[in-house]
């Protein structure tokens, strides 16, 4: 009994032991399966988190790429607009003149109005003023200068440019025409000092059979009228000076302009100023009367200034060729002068052009340039202002010594002050301007200088009246 006892005992111990040993030996399995699981959690979890990372990552390249293109968008629906509020403008402006322009002359219902077409700066960073003033109140006067094949235009170009006192005021656009590759070349040189646009019409232009030598106007008049059209309906000038590629100027140019511009935009007898003397020629000018200035009727170019107000009038009816001479025709001068001065602030150096030299040896290249600084803007020039002018200059005229030409030559007169020749018809006006080698043609009746039929030029240290009769009362076309 007691050893099945004890049997007893020692089989329970050892079931005890090997239970006890089993519950042991199965926790580090517990443990390692335990730590498998969650390892393989892990990994799943990171793989799951690479996933969504390149979800997010897909996500923000798509919202990148939408912002892109939506700003893309805007900008182009911004140019949209800005060309399409620019086209308004110029829509606005042409409508606007149109309608001057009927009130101006209800019988000229021919008109047609140039088209305006787009040509832009081939330097993108030079910022153009639209507006007709500086901040400060003062004008912008811009300079409109036209070339075509001449290289010389470096010449003029780097005169513009050594005297402008101010880029801001006195903008500088070069209008090329006729692809002059040599021409363009020298132009691009200047880079942002100047804006650089281009005629886009280089099409051959009809001309009538009789006037095929004369091909070269018909052209300068389709280059006028483009370029003026975009200075002043494109990049919304006021006012703009013309300056062609063969001219040199004088130191005191843009002054000359910045003080007569008031002038010209207060006084409606005005429609424009000029550096040029026709008959400016050395001893015919007094060299001590710099700073003197007149009227006259005769319309000079050659270094101009014009308002918008007068491109709106002249625009819709422009010519086909020689606009300078129709410039001069009683329907568009329409009883206006311009200003212009003792000593030319311009001077002529292209002896070679669309007129071969016409004037130029035997007048252009005599022309004196002024070298005197005057300061036009410090003074008072309202004595030009017509109702100033005309009873000052008439009284002067009309009261001076009667002399001839042999008497005058000789130094015979003896009455000091100025003096008047007489003329009666047109012969006998070409006979004397000969005599004194003035300029003796007529263009729509009107000689060069002229100023209500009067020429006055200075000859032998006296200043000369060449003067129809007292009681003119206009000009004769037939003269011309």
């Amino acid at each position: 009994m007691r050893n099945r006892l004890v049997t007893v005992i020692f089989g329970s111990l050892v079931l005890w032991g090997f239970i006890t040993y089993f519950l042991i030996s199965d926790e580090p399995v517990n443990k390692e399966r335990d730590t498998a699981k969650v390892s393989n959690q892990i990994s799943k979890l990171e793989r799951r988190i690479k996933q969504e990372i390149a979800l997010n990552q897909e996500l923000l390249e798509d919202i990148k790429e939408d912002k892109q293109r939506k700003k893309k968008v805007d900008i182009v629906n911004t140019n949209a607009d800005e060309k399409q509020k620019d086209i308004n403008h110029v829509n606005e402006d042409k409508l606007l003149f149109e309608k001057e322009e009927k009130d101006i002359n209800n019988n000229d219902k021919n008109a047609q109005q140039l088209q305006i077409e787009p040509m832009y700066s081939s330097e993108a960073s030079y910022n153009v003023p639209m507006k007709g003033k500086l901040p400060n109140g003062s004008p912008i006067l811009a300079i409109l200068v036209f070339s075509c094949n001449r290289i010389t235009v470096q010449r003029c170009l780097d005169q513009l440019i050594k005297y402008r006192p101010s880029v801001e005021q006195f903008p500088i656009i070069v209008s090329e025409d006729c692809q002059h590759r040599q021409t363009a070349d020298v132009i691009a040189r200047y880079g942002n000092q100047i804006v650089h646009i281009q005629q886009p019409d280089q099409s051959d232009i009809e001309v009538p059979p009789k006037e095929k030598k004369f091909k070269g106007y018909f052209k300068i008049a389709r280059h006028y009228g483009w370029a003026l059209n975009y200075v002043f309906f494109q990049l919304r000038y006021d006012t703009v000076i013309i300056v062609e590629d063969d001219l040199d100027i004088a130191p005191d140019f843009f002054e000359y302009f910045l003080g007569t511009y008031p002038l010209l935009v207060s006084d409606n007898s005005l429609w424009c100023v000029s550096a040029w003397n026709d008959n400016g020629k050395a001893g015919l000018v007094d060299d001590n009367a710099a700073d003197v200035l007149y009227r006259t009727d005769f319309f000079p170019g050659l270094g101009w200034m014009l308002t918008r107000q007068l491109w709106t009038e002249l625009s819709p009816k422009w010519p086909k060729s020689y606009w300078d001479d129709w410039i001069r025709q009683p329907e568009q001068r329409r009883n206006r002068a311009c200003i212009r001065p003792e000593i030319s602030r311009t001077r002529t150096f292209g002896k070679t052009g669309v007129s071969n030299g016409m004037f130029y040896e035997r007048h252009l290249k005599y022309i004196k340039l002024n070298t005197e600084f005057v300061h036009f803007t410090k003074m008072n020039l309202t004595y030009l202002l017509k109702d100033n002018y005309d009873i000052n200059f008439v009284n002067e005229v009309y009261q001076s010594t009667v002399v001839s030409f042999s008497e005058l030559k000789s130094g015979k007169v003896v009455a000091a002050g100025a003096v008047r020749i007489p003329y009666y018809s047109r012969q006998a006006y070409k006979n004397t301007a000969k005599q004194f080698g003035l300029m003796d043609d007529f263009r729509s009746g009107v000689p060069r200088t002229g100023y209500r039929g009067v020429v006055t030029f200075y000859y032998k240290g006296r200043r000369v009246h060449l003067a129809p009769s007292a009681n003119w009362n206009g000009y004769d076309t037939t003269w011309s």
